[in-house]
């Protein structure tokens, strides 16, 4: 017998296509027979080990998170409730051009530094891996949701160029190309970017461009976080766009939105620019989360000559009044680079998480109401903040806008991603709540897109775009990564005051026909796998 049958579910298959009632039968991890109501009708049912009444619940294929930064917490965490709870069974981990592979010792210990506002220091974390090979093993021993890989194009200029502002030399090239490409044979899918982020933003668009040539022939895509979601938002969408057309790769533009005061109502001049490129023959995807604020460390908001040179000499600069004052004064007047070339609004951004535990009073807080409340300038709290948590804190920056969110989700290459930070006290809800948002929120309360619609968004589409052959669907012979949901009460829990609630409404979820998820409860399967680029 069938080691499961899952009886009278409204399947909601990921393809778009209209909901059916179905018997959904699992065997060794696959779906091995769909047998529709109508078919069924005086037959003997399909019968198994195991049988779940799913009576009023939707059956879809697991959500794929198209944006996370689970990197180590899939590691630290084998429960991993804030991404299972939610439906999600691969996620795409190596975003933003900066993570922990390929690395030595010395650029290893750089990006631990660099990135611990989005993952923590990684003090209890055995890194036994160096390579992307490497690190897709250690996943391979057992996490609760799958993973795929990004190279990241920020920790591969770290690894040979270093954290220098300049070119790199014809023979640093080619040693980033070979290990751009070593990495897609070793399973990536493809090459981040986050050119708001040094040392990433240091390359310049020809370095780029070769580097996409080279993912285009290992049949990956490229992910920017690109060098603009403010001032100048629109230029820096249609660079990309010109530059995976000139390398002919396939490009997945991350967190596609549009922030900050000068981008309000913009969303049709964006999906304008995409769809003209559509038309002409490009492959674009995008994803976003249904939320309006943004997540970022707060060291990110510094200019890109402040940060030349790593974590050190950023620490080193903070330190000297006068180099202070500049940093200041491109933050607050000229508007900095990492800030997207507008000027920094500091009530608009809130600490949500610190590595010193001593300063988590500043948690919860805008910067300028903790300054306020200290009887100083704003960016002598921030200074002091970046320098007391060793570049530690996290924020989020309340920037975006409504109608933004709600018409990029709309368009026909859309996908979902939560850009999740699951590291701080208190961090950005998207990160345990996206998923179960869209279907309470967007979908029920708002109608913004249909069940069938939103499912694909998050499943068949994304599915495609990572190029893997069996999921993403509910179809024979797929693996059996599911979520049953409740379409009447899904919901996030999660809220801006208390960001760690987990969803209502999603009772099961299954990873490789195993529940990780059972009865609202998290079990203690590990069945998720590090997943590879299909070879072309």
């Amino acid at each position: 017998m069938e080691d499961l049958v899952v009886r009278d579910a409204d399947v909601v298959d990921g393809s778009g296509a209209d909901s059916y009632r179905a018997d959904v039968v699992i065997d060794d991890g696959r779906i091995v027979a769909i047998v529709r109501e109508a078919a069924a009708a005086g037959c003997q049912r399909p019968k198994a080990v195991r049988e779940l009444d799913a009576e009023g619940l939707v059956l879809a294929p697991g959500f794929i998170d198209m944006h996370a930064h689970s990197d180590l917490a899939l590691l630290r965490d084998p429960d991993h409730s804030a991404k299972a709870a939610q439906g999600v069974t691969l996620e795409v981990l190596g975003q933003d051009g900066l993570s922990y592979a390929p690395v030595d010792d010395r650029t290893l210990g750089e990006v631990r530094r660099a990135i611990a506002g989005w993952n923590g220091t990684g003090d209890d974390i055995d890194f036994d891996w160096r390579s992307v090979g490497e690190y897709l093993d250690r996943l391979d021993r057992g996490i609760a949701v799958n993973a795929a890989y990004l190279v990241p194009q920020g920790t591969v200029r770290a690894l040979v160029v270093g954290w220098e502002d300049r070119p790199a030399t014809p023979r640093e090239l080619d040693r980033m190309r070979h290990l751009v490409a070593e990495g897609l044979e070793q399973g990536a899918v493809g090459l981040s970017s986050g050119l708001t982020y040094t040392p990433g933003m240091y390359a310049e668009n020809a370095e780029l461009t070769e580097l996409c040539r080279v993912v285009a022939r290992h049949g990956g895509y490229y992910c920017p976080h690109h060098r603009s979601y403010g001032a100048g938002a629109l230029e820096a969408y249609a660079e990309m766009v010109k530059l995976a057309g000139e390398a002919d790769c396939a490009l997945h533009l991350a967190h596609a939105t549009l922030n900050f005061g000068v981008n309000r109502g913009r969303a049709p001049e964006l999906l304008t620019l995409l769809d003209e490129a559509l038309d002409a023959g490009a492959d674009i995807t995008l994803d976003t989360y249904p939320y309006t604020p943004g997540c970022t460390t707060l060291v990110a908001l510094l200019p890109r000559w402040a940060s030349e040179g790593g974590p050190g000499e950023i620490l080193r600069r903070l330190a000297d009044d006068g180099t202070a004052e500049r940093i200041r004064h491109d933050l607050e007047v000229t508007g900095a680079d990492g800030c997207h070339g507008v000027p920094v609004d500091w009530d608009t951004v809130e600490i949500s998480g610190v590595t010193d535990p001593a300063l988590g009073g500043f948690v919860g807080r805008t910067v300028l109401e903790s300054s306020s409340l200290r009887g100083e300038a704003p960016w002598a709290t921030a200074r002091r903040l970046l320098l007391d948590d060793g570049l530690g804190p996290t924020i989020l920056q309340h920037v975006g806008h409504e109608e933004n969110v709600r018409a990029i989700m709309r368009h026909r290459v859309h996908t979902g991603g939560s850009d999740g930070v699951l590291h701080g006290a208190k961090p950005h809800p998207r990160a345990y709540g996206t998923f179960p948002h869209y279907l309470g929120h967007y979908v029920r309360e708002l109608g913004i897109l249909s069940l069938e619609e939103c499912v694909a968004h998050l499943t068949g589409r994304p599915a495609a775009r990572l190029r893997l052959p069996d999921r993403g669907l509910v179809r024979e012979g797929f693996r059996a990564d599911l979520v049953l949901f409740d379409p009447a009460t899904v919901a996030a829990g999660a809220t801006y005051a208390t960001p760690r609630t987990l969803p209502t409404g999603i009772p099961h979820v299954l990873v490789d026909g195993r529940f990780v998820i059972e009865d609202g409860r998290r079990t203690d399967v590990l069945a998720g796998r590090a997943v590879r680029r299909s070879p072309m």
